[in-house]
């Protein structure tokens, strides 16, 4: 099967918008950037990566008669407010465990941002003590029982809705929708930059441009603080999506780059250059990025930028995958 004969519900805008950061550019004196908005991609809270996943995704919720989504991610989890804003939409209940993979200390850290959105939306919110992890967690599993012992239907999404068997054909098709624009705008981007944690937003870009004619570095900047994992992870997913989009081939291990050095030491505790470059980025572009996710890979692509490992020439990719709403529990940082 190629990536158009698959079921996709529709949960976008259509493609998200791509324009250049030339002030950013500008100033750190090397490649030309560009960003393209995944936080812009839906009318359906917010948006953000997860939107791509859960178009689908749900096709599948829908042929098993599913009537509650659950899922499983941090207090401030851009995913379960993703979940949660694509059940009301379809007129579904969402219950969602939010465990606690940050060790953040304020106080409304699990009131405000996503939990909060996704609150107001209806969703059975469920606190739970457990720490982080990017596998299969008891919590989600102990979730979808409870749902069923109750006499709904559950359709489990996992975190990230990485490890769900379809769950790498959202940006699997990023890749072809990159490739239509480019045409359109006349410009190659030859490096792409994104964030990677739970894996499959990375993996499907992997496999949709690994089956495309001109090579482009795709790189991985981790944010989990738990590498290996992260970087088994990825691997396994562009792996299983290039064999559904029948790609072909094997994909090579060069295809598959994942970048540490601006995580931390812990998921989702920002470091100084994650501030610096939230900072940077607002106060150059207007462009709002969070402090989990995009302040991370951000501050990878401005030092691999400096150091010239994104060559002066390039024309470099920003992947924004859009989990601002989470800065509301983050503003002790940027006192």
């Amino acid at each position: 099967m190629s990536i158009a004969d698959f079921d996709r519900y529709p949960l976008l805008f259509g493609p998200s918008p791509v324009h250049p950061l030339d002030r950013l550019s500008d100033h750190l004196g090397g490649a030309r950037i560009w960003a393209k908005r995944e936080d812009c991609n839906s009318g359906l809270a917010y948006g953000g990566n997860k939107m791509r996943k859960l178009e689908y995704i749900v096709p599948d919720a829908l042929a098993k008669g599913a009537d509650t989504l659950v899922s499983i991610g941090g207090y401030q989890s851009n995913h379960t407010r993703q979940v949660a804003a694509v059940a009301a939409r379809l007129g579904m209940k969402a219950r969602l465990v939010q465990e606690r993979w940050v060790d953040w200390p304020d106080i409304v850290n699990d009131k405000v941002g996503n939990i909060l959105l996704s609150r107001i939306m209806g969703a059975d919110v469920r606190l739970d003590p457990a720490g982080f992890g990017i596998g299969i967690k008891s919590s989600w599993e102990a979730a979808l029982e409870e749902v069923r012992t109750a006499g709904g239907v559950p359709y489990g999404i996992p975190a990230g809705a990485s490890e769900h068997p379809l769950g790498g054909l959202g940006f699997a098709n990023w890749a072809y929708e990159v490739q239509q624009q480019e045409q359109s705008l006349g410009v190659f981007f030859d490096t792409i930059v994104v964030c990677t944690v739970t894996g499959s937003t990375h993996a499907g870009m992997i496999a949709g441009f690994a089956g495309q004619d001109r090579p482009r570095r795709v790189l991985g900047i981790d944010a989990s603080a738990t590498v290996e994992r992260t970087r088994q992870q990825v691997q396994r997913i562009a792996h299983r999506t290039a064999e559904l989009i029948d790609l072909g081939r094997d994909l090579r291990d060069d295809e598959i780059t994942v970048l540490e050095g601006w995580a931390g030491e812990r998921y989702g505790i920002p470091v100084q250059s994650t501030i610096e470059a939230i900072r940077l980025t607002a106060r150059l572009e207007g462009m709002i990025i969070d402090p989990v996710y995009e302040g991370k890979s951000m501050a990878g692509l401005i030092d691999l930028v400096g150091r010239g490992e994104i060559a002066p020439g390039s024309t470099v990719l920003y992947a924004h995958l859009g989990g601002q709403p989470a800065l509301n529990a983050y503003a002790g940082a940027f006192e």
